[in-house]
């Protein structure tokens, strides 16, 4: 797929989205969608991630983002498309800034 078919999708998940499993969550989701990047926590309690792909596949992500796992409860997520970097080789859960 040529590089400019891809996107950087930056995102950040607010509500009640700490130890409720959302990292394991959006890693999972984003695997099978074939995405790279990383998501965290914050110390505010949000959930920040970055991940890069396919645009189609970045919008089925963001909407899983928008629902979350169960026990979840997000009450928004503030987001942003860029070009990519291609910095990635895979999409983990990184340490809490």
């Amino acid at each position: 797929m040529p590089d400019a078919a891809l996107f950087r999708l930056h995102a950040v998940v607010s509500g009640f989205v700490q130890g409720v499993g959302f990292r394991a969550y959006v890693a999972e989701r984003a695997g099978f969608l074939g995405l790279t990047g990383w998501v965290r926590n914050t110390h505010d309690g949000d959930v920040e991630v970055t991940a890069e792909g396919p645009r189609s596949e970045l919008d089925v992500f963001l909407a899983a983002l928008r629902k979350g796992p169960r026990g979840s409860q997000v009450v928004d997520v503030r987001f942003d498309f860029d070009q990519p970097s291609a910095e990635f080789r895979e999409f983990r859960i990184t340490s809490t800034v």
